[in-house]
């Protein structure tokens, strides 16, 4: 019996993951940018809002075309690609919800933990443009996908230590209300990037069974 062949991964879909990864590093600069100089830079909140709304139109013309391609045998699962996109979309859903909280709770400065969780954003999300390259090229991603993981652990307990310090310096509990909300969708959107770095190394998995 001839083995069926392996059908070959959509370029128009690959395309639209790699404006995903541009679009989800930009978001982090930006949002890295407005939490080092706040409110110096809270204009750029609104560069961050049109990457919310590059994503959302990325995402759509990514599940546009998974419905095109209908039930046809493809490269890439269509659960998988929704499960992606999804995760894609949050990290900038996030990124760009942590600069508005910035604004709308009236912050006068930034705390130096959110800026160390903006950095390890940004970290992640170049990881995450990486594997998502990767699709395009076939390359192992494992470096990629380890390196999110040991990020996501690294936003997570500097957020636990964030918010235990916000309760042990006895400042004004409103002030301590706003910046736990602040931190945990800062960690919100590291998190994202993990779960872009699960679905991929389900496909890579897949790949290669």
């Amino acid at each position: 019996m001839v083995p069926l062949r392996r059908p070959r991964p959509d370029p128009e879909l690959l395309s639209l993951f790699d404006e995903c990864g541009r679009n989800v590093q930009e978001a982090s600069l930006i949002l890295r940018d407005v939490l080092a100089d706040y409110p110096e830079r809270a204009g750029l909140a609104g560069d961050l809002l049109l990457c919310e709304r590059e994503g959302d139109r990325i995402v759509h013309d990514i599940l546009h075309r998974v419905a095109q391609q209908g039930h046809r045998r493809t490269a890439l699962d269509s659960a998988d690609v929704h499960a992606l996109a999804g995760a894609l979309d949050d990290i900038v859903d996030y990124a760009e919800e942590a600069a508005d909280q910035l604004g709308l709770y009236a912050v006068e400065a930034t705390m130096e933990q959110a800026q160390e969780i903006g950095g390890v954003l940004v970290d992640a999300a170049e990881q995450v443009a990486i594997g998502l390259r990767g699709l395009r090229d076939g390359l192992d991603v494992g470096a990629q996908l380890v390196e999110i993981h040991r990020l996501e652990n690294e936003a997570d307990k500097l957020q636990r230590a964030a918010v235990a310090d916000l309760f042990a310096t006895g400042i004004d509990p409103m002030m301590v209300i706003r910046w736990k909300d602040i931190y945990e969708t800062l960690e919100s959107a590291v998190d994202a990037c993990e779960r872009v770095a699960n679905v991929l190394e389900g496909i890579t998995l897949k790949r290669a069974g």
